[in-house]
This record gives C-alpha cells, structure tokens and sequence, in this order.
C-alpha cells in the first residue's frame, strides 16, 4: 500500500495539532464556576501541583511539616485546605495523607504545641492547626483510630491553652502574638491572634451548645473593640504593641484578618439567633469590599502588599482563607449568600486565568486582577486558588455539623490541661537514671578524654622529624620548661606554631604577631550573628505580626488616629476619618 501525502492547508493545520499534543499545554484554566465538573476537574489538578510542594509523606520528611523556608503554621493551614477539598469534592486519595499530618504535630499533650516548633510557634501558629481539626470535625473528614486523639477533642486543646493565655496584665486583655517569651513578637498584639481564638470559641460553641464557648468569644470580641484593633468603620487592623498599651496601632488590613472575625461573627449569628451578630457580621463583610480591585471591583487582592509588590510567603496565601471562610458562612448565615459568592466567581475565574506557570504550565500566580502571569508560584498562590475554585460549589455541599446533628467526633474538654497557660517550653522528662545509664556515661566520658588526649598529642608531633614521638615529647618538656623559667625573668613572648611546637621569643611584643594571632584577631573582629528567630535566611524572615518585609518603621499619631507611612515611602497613608 502507498503512503498518503497530505499538503495544503489541510497538512499545516494537522503538523499544528501535532505540535501542540507534542508540548506542554500553555493555556490557562476556562473555569466555568456554574459547573460542578468544570470546578472538580480543575481543583483536582490544583491539588496535585499544591502537593508537589508538600514532603512531611516522602522519605526522609517530616508528617505536617512543609520545607524550608515554609512556617509551621502554613502546613496546617494546608492541612485545612486539603479537609476542604474532600469536602467539596469527595475525593479521598490525600486523607491518609491529612490524618497522619494532623496527627504527628499534636505534640506530647495533644494540643499541637510541639517541642521542635518552640522557635516558631505563636498563637496564630496554633490557631490554624485548631481551626484545621475543627473543620475536620464539622465537615465529618474521618474519624481517627480510637487510640488518637479525636479532631474535636483537639481543637478544645488548642482553645483551652490559649484561654488560660488571656493576658490582662498589658492592655486589658487579648492573647499575645509570641506563646514563648524570647521569641521576637511576644510585646506584640496581633488581630490574628484573636481571629483564630474568636472564631474557634464560636465554632465550638456551635457544635458543642456549650456557651462557656460563647463568652470567650464574646469577651475577645468586645477587647477588639475597646482596644481599637476593630474600627469604627469595622476595618481590622493588624496589632499593636503592650509597650504603649496597645495604642500604637499598625493600621494595615490584610484580607485574613477581617476574614477570621467574618467567620466566627457568622458563627455566633447562627448559635445565639441574636440580631446583633447579624448586624456585626454585615458590617463586616461591607467593610471587607477593600479587598476586591478590578475593573468591576470584585476580584480578590491582598491590598497591603500586593500592590506593591511586598506580599511575603505567609501574606502570599492569606486570600485562601478569605476565599475558604466566606464560602463557610454561607451555612450558618444563608443571606450573605447573595454578597459573597459574584466575589467568589469572579475571584476564581481570575485566579484560574493565571494559573500557567511552572514546569507543567499550569502553576497558579499571586494577581488575580491583572491579565497576564505574574511569574510567582508557591504554596500560598496554589492554596489560594484552589479554594476560591472550590468555594464556588458551596451551595452544592451539605452544612457543618453539630454534636447533636449528625457529628461523630469525639470531645474532650479537659485536653491541654498540662500546657494551659504556658509560656516557657517544659524540660525533656527523661526518667530516672539507671545503672545502665551511669555506666554508657562513664565510657563515653573515657573514650572522648583519651580521643581528646590523642588529638593534643598529635598536634605536637612534627612529622618531618626524624624522632620518634616519644623523642618529640622529651624535646617538648626540655622546651616547655626553658619558656616557664624565660616567662618567669620577664620580656618572654610566645607562640604556637601549627605543628612544631611553642616557639619562644625574647624580644619586643611584635614578635608574636604570627600567623596564629592574626587568625584570632580576625575571629574576635567578626561579626557575631545572633540566632535568627523564625527566619533561616534574611530573604524568608517574618517580621512582626504581619508586616511586609522591607517596609520603613513607621511614625504614628495615636492622639489625632492617623498613620502615616514614613516620608520616604510612597504607600497610601491610612486616614481614621474614613477618607
């Protein structure tokens, strides 16, 4: 049989689509947010790029722990993410994945505060591990074996910590933004801080019908208020320091703030049935309109940073909890159905369009209202988008349940009792010392005295000698002898040479300006770099709360309630009139 010549415009057209099967796909995703199988397809591709990031289930990693230069904190935020997306789309391939995450972290009294993370870990840190076990609870993400602690056991762990942490003594109130008292941030009170506890207190509160729960959630709500941190124009900004009483206020709005007391506003609306949630919880959400930009206004942004272009890797995912948290309310506040979700599909069609970077071609950016990629991939943006995908199928998806309502998590109120209240990490429990240990003691105290006495001995070996060691070493007491009786007259300087042994000098003090000397001058000149506090390298540092790395410090008027940036920056100044 004869091969067929194709030509014309016939044969250009099938060389391009053979091309084009040949390369990596380059088109963004078409998301349609009306369709559930447009929506499921592409979180599923989102979730299997976020979790190429992820390592805590490969060999050699660490359950829960995402790696360098990724906080703690952000892994259980992941960790959330990933109960979300078998919520929303049933597929459980990564719940083995989530449970065993969720579980190693919970540290040695259940309340995920982990000895290796005492150099990280602040209230927020734990916060978002909280709130991860809370939504796997509400949402019914499988129980663990009976053996482990259960999800809603650990999320009343992690409130009852931070419950016995309300610091009255500074600012009237209000949990601190550090737990540990060396860690950079501890004289730092932070809105996050407060949004994890708020908003958990108030889903406890729900699915428990305990209303101890409630007043907790009621008292923090009201310290917001009296310490300004919730203006009168309802924005949330971000903290201020104990050192002024917590009147220097860091007026920066970023989305997750406002979205945590969003969250647990709705929340308390649902469980008190009390008009005046529903109120505080609308004023929020219109309040909450800074942070949609575009031509129509309504696409996600994180307005503090992202405009120039200062988001840090923590500020890079904040939208994935806006997006997550205003999808949840919809379930215990059904009329802000109407006002959140036109934000929500057009914020995932946008952050979907953007979605073409990366080896693959399909890695999600940061700027969801611009047209083109910003050339950014990370957890955050992945995460981000992801959830804003998947928050448009919310209408779709059965409500949180409660205790009394169809959950099957397990309480324990009493959990975290051994860490309530602390702030300094416990001493290692070690046990009594046995027989057994003194012994192993004692032989490795003799095998590093003699490999100690070894090496000392070799460094006065000259090896180009013809002596033998032992020749070496009676030279060396003759030697050690003359410069004592030299050092006793007076005027005597010495030195160590590398490997000949004391070399003794009568002469001016310029004679020991050797080699060794210089070594040590240049060691006692060095800069001494002190312990970076939850940073590796100066380019992932987490400054206070926050703050986008490299800003100026800024100058306030706390009397007049303005802000403004210092004189060299350009950024927009903060006006408390409204303006």
């Amino acid at each position: 049989m004869g091969c067929i010549r194709v030509t014309g415009s016939f044969g250009k057209l099938l060389a391009a689509i053979m091309f084009l099967l040949a390369s990596p796909l380059t088109f963004a995703y078409n998301l349609d947010p009306n369709s559930t199988t447009s929506i499921k397809t592409i979180a599923k591709q989102m979730a299997e790029d976020l979790l190429t990031f992820y390592t805590g289930d490969k060999p050699g990693g660490t359950p829960g722990l995402l790696p360098q230069p990724y906080y703690w904190w952000e892994a259980g935020a992941l960790m959330g993410a990933l109960v979300d997306y078998w919520y929303y789309t049933g597929d459980d391939q990564y719940n083995k994945l989530v449970e065993q995450a969720l579980l190693f972290q919970v540290g040695d009294t259940n309340d995920y505060m982990p000895r290796n993370q005492t150099l990280t870990e602040g209230n927020d840190d734990q916060g978002f591990w909280g709130l991860a076990v809370m939504s796997a609870a509400e949402n019914k993400f499988p129980d663990p074996p009976k053996d482990k602690p259960q999800w809603l056991a650990l999320a009343q762990a992690v409130f009852n910590t931070q419950a016995a942490r309300w610091d009255t003594e500074h600012c009237n109130g209000g949990l601190r933004w550090q737990i540990f008292k060396w860690n950079q941030g501890y004289d730092y009170k932070n809105s996050i801080s407060q949004a994890c506890f708020f908003a958990l207190g108030a889903r406890l509160a729900l699915y428990t019908g305990n209303n101890s729960y409630a007043d907790w959630a009621e008292k923090s709500w009201d310290w917001m208020i009296g310490v300004g941190f919730i203006d009168k124009y309802w924005r949330v900004i971000d903290g201020a320091h104990i050192g002024t009483n917590c009147t220097d206020h860091v007026p920066y709005q970023f989305s997750y703030n406002s979205g945590g007391f969003i969250l647990g506003a709705a929340a308390m609306y649902n469980y008190t049935e009390n008009p005046v949630w529903k109120d505080r919880l609308d004023k929020l959400l219109d309040a909450s309109k800074v942070f949609f930009t575009g031509p129509d206004k309504n696409i996600m942004t994180e307005v503090a940073c992202e405009p120039v272009d200062r988001c840090n890797l923590d500020q890079q995912s904040f939208k994935a909890y806006l997006s997550r948290w205003f999808a949840a309310i919809t379930k215990w506040a059904p009329h802000t159905y109407d006002f959140v979700m036109p934000y929500l599909r057009a914020s995932a069609v946008a952050a979907a369009k953007q979605c073409v970077g990366g080896a693959n071609k399909r890695m999600c950016g940061l700027k969801w209202n611009q047209n083109k990629y910003d050339g950014s991939t990370d957890v955050g943006q992945q995460m981000a988008a992801m959830e804003v995908t998947l928050a448009c199928m919310v209408q779709e998806r059965p409500g949180p349940v409660t205790h009394d309502n169809g959950g099957t998590s397990k309480g324990n109120p009493g959990l975290g009792g051994g860490d309530m209240g602390r702030d300094e990490p416990k001493p290692p429990d070690y046990g009594p010392i046995t027989a057994g240990d003194q012994a192993g003691a004692a032989i490795l105290t003799a095998v590093v005295i003699i490999s100690l006495l070894t090496g000392i001995g070799w460094l006065f070996v000259d090896e180009t000698s013809d002596k033998t060691p032992l020749e070496q070493f009676k030279g060396f007491q003759s030697s050690a002898a003359a410069a004592i009786s030299a050092a006793a007259g007076g005027g005597a300087t010495r030195s160590l040479n590398e490997k000949g042994g004391i070399i003794v000098g009568m002469g001016s003090q310029r004679n020991s300006t050797n080699s060794a000397v210089g070594t040590n001058q240049s060691i006692e000149t060095a800069v001494v770099r002190i312990g970076r506090v939850r940073s590796e390298s100066v380019g992932t540092q987490r400054r206070m709360s926050n703050m986008p790395i490299g800003w100026p410090r800024q100058s306030s008027n706390t009397a007049s309630g303005t802000w403004h940036d210092a004189p060299e920056h350009p950024s927009p100044t903060f006006q408390s009139n409204g303006s």
